[in-house]
C-alpha cells in the first residue's frame, strides 16, 4: 500500500473511531461487524460493483426503511448482493442517515473484503457476492447480557411475559415487534428477505437462547444472523455499556468485531506500519 493510499486510510479510520464512541446518537452506535476473508482486487470489475452497491443501498434508504439489490456481471463471481435495514421504529431521515453511516465505516472496516456485513443500533448493511438473500440463517453472531439482578420472580415473570408476547404470531407479517410490561420493555426484528414463517422461526429461536445466555439480568442482547431480541428494565440499558457477553465467528468464514477496542487496535498496528 503506497504512503499516501496508507495516509488516506488512517484519516478515514480516525473519522470512524470517532464515530463509533459512546457519544455519537443511539442509532449511530456500532453493536459488530465482520468481513468476509476473501479479497477483491483494487480497481477490479468487482470493485466498480461493490461501489454500485453501496451506493445504491444509501441513495435508496432515503425512502424505505428495507430494500436489497443484485448487481449481475456477465463474470458470475462478480455479481454482487446487498441489503439494508433500519430499525422499525425509525424515520426515513434517520434511517438514510444511518445507512450513510454504516456504509461509511463498512468501506473502513471490510477494506478490499469481498464481502461485509455491519450492524449498528439503528440499521443493518450487509453485502456479498454468495447470496444470501432469502436464506434463513440463526448463526447466533452477538450476545450481551447486563448485570445479574438476583432471583426476583415477579421481573423473571414480566420479562417472559414481554419475550413471549414478542414470539407470538398471529399469522399476519411482522418484522418489527415491540412489547412491554411494568417497567421491562423489548424489541425483536427480523431482516425482512425473511418470509414470514422464516420470520417468526428466528425471533423464537433468539427468544429462547436470550432467555438462556442472559438468565436474570437486568438487560439483554441477542443477536442471530438475520434478526434480534432485546429486552430491558426502566433506566437499564445495553447502549454504551460493555455488560458481559459474547463475540463469535460465523461458520462461514466471517470475522465478526465488537466495540471502538478493535477499531484503536487497528488503528495502532496502522500507525506502526507507517
Amino acid at each position: 500500500m503506497s504512503r499516501i493510499l496508507m495516509i488516506t486510510t488512517l484519516i478515514s479510520l480516525l473519522t470512524i473511531t470517532v464515530l463509533t464512541a459512546p457519544a455519537t446518537s443511539s442509532t449511530d452506535s456500532f453493536v459488530f461487524g465482520g468481513c468476509s476473508q476473501l479479497k477483491y482486487t483494487p480497481g477490479s470489475p468487482y470493485e466498480s460493483n461493490v461501489n454500485l452497491l453501496l451506493t445504491s443501498l444509501v441513495s435508496s434508504a432515503a425512502f424505505t426503511t428495507y430494500n436489497n439489490f443484485t448487481i449481475k456481471s456477465p463474470t458470475p463471481q462478480d455479481t454482487l448482493y446487498g441489503l439494508f435495514q433500519c430499525r422499525g421504529d425509525l424515520s426515513n431521515g434517520d434511517c438514510a442517515s444511518c445507512v450513510a453511516r454504516a456504509v461509511s465505516q463498512l468501506g473502513t472496516l471490510c477494506l478490499d473484503s469481498s464481502g461485509g456485513a455491519l450492524q449498528l443500533e439503528g440499521c443493518f448493511v450487509k453485502y456479498d457476492n454468495t447470496t444470501f438473500l432469502g436464506v434463513e440463517d440463526k448463526t447466533e453472531v452477538l450476545h450481551k447480557c447486563g448485570p445479574l439482578i438476583g432471583y426476583d420472580s415477579d421481573e423473571l415473570n414480566r420479562r417472559d411475559a414481554v419475550l413471549g408476547y414478542l414470539g407470538t404470531s398471529d399469522g399476519s407479517y411482522r418484522p418489527f415487534r415491540v412489547g412491554g410490561s411494568g417497567d421491562v420493555s423489548s424489541v425483536a426484528q427480523c431482516v425482512q428477505d425473511l418470509s414470514a414463517s422464516e420470520c417468526q422461526d428466528c425471533l423464537s429461536e433468539a427468544i429462547g437462547r436470550l432467555k438462556t445466555v442472559c438468565g436474570p439480568a437486568v438487560w439483554g442482547d441477542l443477536y442471530l444472523a438475520k434478526c434480534f431480541v432485546r429486552f430491558s428494565k426502566a433506566g437499564a440499558s445495553s447502549n454504551g455499556e460493555n455488560g458481559h457477553g459474547k463475540l463469535l465467528r460465523h461458520p462461514a468464514g466471517w470475522w465478526f468485531k465488537v466495540s471502538c477496542f478493535w477499531l484503536n487496535n487497528f488503528w495502532f498496528k496502522l500507525m506502526s506500519n507507517l
